[in-house]
C-alpha cells in the first residue's frame, strides 16, 4: 500500500475530530448540554468517513492523499452549521407556538446516498478514460436533464421561483446539478477528438484562426441551449457555471487566450439581453447595487443584507459556533450558508474553508496536468475548474461581489442533489489523480540496462557561441603484423 493512504488517514482522523469538537461546541453554546442527535450525527459522520476511505484504498490506492479528507471535512463542517441553525429555528418556532422539523438528519440521509454513489463510481469507472466512449450520450442525457423541469408543470419543478427541480413525492432532486458533469465529459471527449482541426482546419478572420462550425458547433450548441434553458428556468447561477465551465475546458484544449475574450464578450452581451429581457434579473442586480434600498420589498434586498450583517458581526474571530444568531438569515442553511460560516466562525474561519475548496481544485488542477491521456487532462481541468466556479458564485453573491445567483456551496449546503453530484465529481478526480500517480509498467530504474555498443548514435550539435573542442591529434598507424 503506497505511503499516500497512510497520510490520508490521519488526515481524515484530524477532519474527523473537528468536527467531533464542532458539534459539542454548538450545543455547548446553544444548549448549555451535549444532546443525542449531535453524538448521533457525529458518529454518522465518523462511519461516511471510514467507509470512504477504505474503497480508496481498495480502488484507488494510488489516489491523492489530500482531496478526500478536504472534501470529509467540508461536509462535516456544513453538518455542524446546519445542525446549529436547525437549534435556532426551532427555537424561533416554539416562540411562536409553532413546531419545527429538523433536516440535519436527512442531510445524513443524503450523505450516506451520496457515499454509495462515490463507491459506485470508484468501483466501476476502474478507468477514467471509459467514459470518453460514452462522450455524446452524455452530452444528450445532460440537455434532456437540463430541459425536463421546464417540460414539467409549475407544481412539479418550481421551488421559490426556479423551475430547476423534480419533486417525486416528499423528495426534490435538481437535475442541473448532474447535467454540469455530464456536460464536462461531453466537452471533453469531442474536444480531444477536434482538438487538431481547431488549429490546422479552420479560415482566418481578422488575424484569427477559428475552427469549422462543423467541428465547435456541437460544444457551442449544447452550452448555449442550456444556458438559454436555465436562464428561461430563473436559473442564473447553473447558467454562469455552465457557460464557464464550457469556456474554460476550450481554453485548455486550444491553449489560446482569444477564446477567452470572445467567450467575455458573448457573455457581456447575454448579460445585458438579459437585463432587458427578465425581471427577476432586473430585480436581482437592483439587490446587488444597493441591497437597503430594497430592504422591505418582497424578493427585495433583505436576503443579503441580513448575510451582510451577519458577516460584520462575526468580524475577523466569529461568535463562536452556537453563539450567534445566522438562522434569522432567509435560507440560512442553503443558499446562504457561507454567511452563517462567517458570523459564527468569522473572517479567519471562512477564508480557512475557502482554502479548503481551492486545495481540491489545485491538486485536480495537478493531477489533470500530470495524467499521460489528453481526455483526463481536460476531463480533471474540467472538474477542478467546477469547485473553484462554484464557490466563487456562491461566496461572490452572499458578499456582493457579483449577483445573487442561489446556487449552494458544494458539499456544505443543505441539499441532496448537490452533495450527490459533488461526491461523484470528486470520485473521478481521485480515479484521475490515481492513473496520474499510478507508477507505470515499466520502471525506468530497473528497467534491463542496454549494452553501450548496442545504443544508438545521437549527434549532439555545439551551442551558439561555443566552439567545438580541438580534436586531439591522432596516432599514426601501427603497421600490420
Amino acid at each position: 500500500m503506497p505511503a499516500a493512504r497512510g497520510t490520508e488517514s490521519r488526515l481524515l482522523l484530524f477532519a474527523v475530530a473537528i468536527v467531533w469538537c464542532a458539534f459539542l461546541l454548538v450545543d455547548a453554546n446553544a444548549l448549555g448540554e451535549i444532546t443525542g442527535s449531535a453524538l448521533g450525527y457525529g458518529a454518522s459522520f465518523t462511519a461516511v468517513a471510514v467507509v470512504a476511505h477504505l474503497s480508496v484504498r481498495r480502488w484507488a490506492p494510488h489516489a491523492d492523499p489530500l482531496i478526500l479528507p478536504c472534501t470529509v471535512l467540508l461536509n462535516g463542517l456544513g453538518l455542524v452549521l446546519i445542525h446549529r441553525i436547525d437549534l435556532g429555528l426551532a427555537e424561533q418556532a416554539m416562540q411562536r407556538g409553532k413546531q419545527y422539523s429538523a433536516v440535519a438528519g436527512q442531510q445524513v440521509l443524503w450523505t450516506v446516498v451520496a457515499l454509495a454513489l462515490f463507491l459506485i463510481v470508484l468501483g466501476f469507472v476502474r478507468d477514467h478514460r471509459v467514459l470518453a466512449r460514452y462522450g455524446y450520450l452524455a452530452g444528450l442525457a445532460g440537455i434532456v436533464a437540463v430541459l425536463l423541469p421546464a417540460l414539467l408543470p409549475s407544481a412539479l419543478s418550481e421551488v421559490n421561483g426556479a423551475k430547476v427541480w423534480i419533486k417525486l413525492g416528499p423528495l426534490s432532486i435538481q437535475p442541473g446539478e448532474f447535467a454540469k458533469l455530464l456536460l464536462i465529459v461531453f466537452a471533453a471527449t469531442t474536444l480531444v477528438a477536434k482538438r487538431e482541426l481547431f488549429r490546422v482546419a479552420g479560415r482566418k478572420v481578422l488575424g484569427v484562426e477559428l475552427p469549422r462550425a462543423r467541428d465547435l458547433g456541437p460544444i457551442v450548441v449544447a452550452a448555449l441551449g442550456c444556458v438559454a434553458v436555465l436562464a428561461f428556468e430563473k436559473e442564473l447561477g447553473a447558467s454562469l457555471l455552465f457557460f464557464g465551465i464550457v469556456l474554460v475546458m476550450i481554453y485548455l484544449a486550444t491553449e489560446r487566450p482569444i477564446w477567452v475574450y470572445a467567450g467575455l464578450t458573448v457573455f457581456a452581451g447575454g448579460c445585458m439581453l438579459a437585463y432587458f429581457l427578465f425581471n427577476h434579473v432586473r430585480q436581482r442586480v437592483a439587490n446587488w447595487i444597493d441591497p437597503l434600498a430594497t430592504y422591505d420589498q418582497a424578493g427585495g434586498g433583505y436576503q443579503i443584507a441580513q448575510g451582510l450583517f451577519g458577516l460584520g458581526t462575526g468580524g475577523m474571530g466569529g461568535t463562536g459556533l452556537g453563539a450567534g444568531r445566522p438562522d434569522i438569515v432567509p435560507e440560512a442553511n442553503s443558499d446562504f450558508i457561507t454567511a452563517s460560516l462567517g458570523e459564527e466562525l468569522g473572517f479567519l474561519g471562512l477564508a480557512a474553508v475557502l482554502l479548503l475548496y481551492l486545495l481540491i481544485a489545485l491538486r485536480g488542477m495537478r493531477h489533470a496536468l500530470a495524467v499521460r491521456d489528453s481526455f483526463g487532462k481536460l476531463l480533471g481541468g474540467g472538474l477542478a475548474f467546477t469547485v473553484v466556479m462554484q464557490i466563487f458564485v456562491v461566496v461572490g453573491g452572499v458578499t456582493k461581489l457579483i449577483p445573487e445567483t442561489g446556487i449552494t456551496a458544494p458539499f456544505l449546503s443543505k441539499g441532496g442533489s448537490s452533495l450527490l453530484a459533488n461526491y461523484i465529481l470528486v470520485a473521478l478526480l481521485l480515479r484521475i489523480s490515481d492513473a496520474a500517480r499510478r507508477p507505470s509498467a515499466t520502471d525506468p530504474v530497473q528497467a534491463v540496462r542496454v549494452p553501450l555498443a548496442e545504443t544508438g548514435t545521437v549527434l549532439v550539435r555545439p551551442a551558439a557561441g561555443h566552439s567545438p573542442p580541438p580534436a586531439r591529434p591522432r596516432s599514426p598507424a601501427r603497421p600490420p603484423s
